[in-house]
């Protein structure tokens, strides 16, 4: 076995299917396809199943996947350990981040990052905050910033502040209302995140303790997803952002729900792997700019947490 079948098993994972992982390497599709094989007539394993419609790993190809994802990650960090003792950090670091927060921190924070940290790239990544998790752990991200209901585990954690949940509506003609019941909740059309993900599993919970059945119309995973449906009339949703005024075009108003239903936002790294001088520059960074966006921002809803 050799680096090689660990970066061509990867990209094939990543990609879905050996021709478009042949495409990016790039490799030729048949000598990719018996790279493969020889790698599994090695293990005595079928790591893919192949059918017309990609590649994708069997329990044990997502075993095999996930150790090699973290040797190539560790890799990748030896020369920027070794740079960065020569003198100023530098290197490349992958960051993820819920894509609501990422609606109205991801612009700023890597400008943050360009003018404090020059020799720095980041690689950034938008997603559910369950998937970050999952990519923490397989060492495809080295840092991630969560929301949580119940304190994710196996990280290293530091939480930052917690947020409350907001019903997010069309924008209306008259006043806005100050707050919202949850009770209000029950037979009104709902756009919600799909299964699995922290803040439906969150509701979900509630709305069993309350017993309503939600008249989900729509789920999507993604942040402008439920936004544009909003927008678009066909219901409501409901998010950990109280504050549109920094998304382009947003007409919508945000509600409190009452009583208060908060999400903990959490930057998590990996308890099993040391970040890289990089990475770990970039988490101070984060860390400091985050706290600051809330405090001198005033986030609505948004209670900062103690260090």
């Amino acid at each position: 076995m050799q680096l090689r079948h660990l970066r061509y098993f990867v990209k094939i994972v990543e990609a879905g299917s050996f021709s478009r992982a042949a495409a990016l390497i790039p490799v030729a599709q048949p000598a990719l396809s018996q790279q493969i094989a020889a790698l599994e007539e090695e293990l005595g394993v079928t790591l893919l199943h192949r059918s017309a419609r990609g590649a994708r790993p069997t329990a044990a190809g997502a075993a095999f996947y996930a150790e090699a994802a973290s040797i190539l990650s560790r890799m990748e960090r030896i020369p920027q350990i070794v740079r960065s003792l020569g003198g100023e950090v530098q290197g490349v670091v992958r960051v993820g981040m819920s894509s609501t927060l990422a609606s109205f921190l991801a612009g700023v924070l890597m400008e943050k990052c360009r003018v404090a940290l020059p020799r720095i790239s980041l690689r950034f990544s938008s997603d559910a905050s369950g998937q970050l998790g999952s990519r923490i752990r397989d060492s495809s991200l080295d840092l991630a910033l969560v929301f949580e209901d119940e304190p994710f585990t196996g990280f290293e954690r530091k939480p930052l502040f917690r947020q409350r949940l907001f019903l997010v509506s069309p924008r209306r003609a008259g006043r806005r209302p100050a707050g919202l019941r949850f009770e209000q909740l029950a037979g009104m059309p709902l756009i919600l995140p799909a299964h699995p993900n922290i803040t439906r599993g969150l509701l979900d919970r509630l709305f069993t303790q309350a017993g309503i059945v939600p008249q989900v119309v729509a789920e999507t995973e993604v942040f402008s997803g439920m936004l544009s449906a909003v927008q678009a009339g066909i219901g409501n949703t409901i998010l950990p952002l109280g504050d549109f005024s920094g998304v382009p075009g947003a007409m919508v108003w945000a509600v409190l729900i009452e009583p208060p239903v908060y999400l903990t936002a959490t930057l998590i790294a990996s308890n099993e792997v040391p970040l890289a001088p990089p990475a770990e520059a970039v988490r101070m960074l984060l860390s400091d700019f985050v706290m600051q966006q809330v405090q001198d921002r005033g986030l609505a809803g948004a209670e900062p947490l103690a260090s």
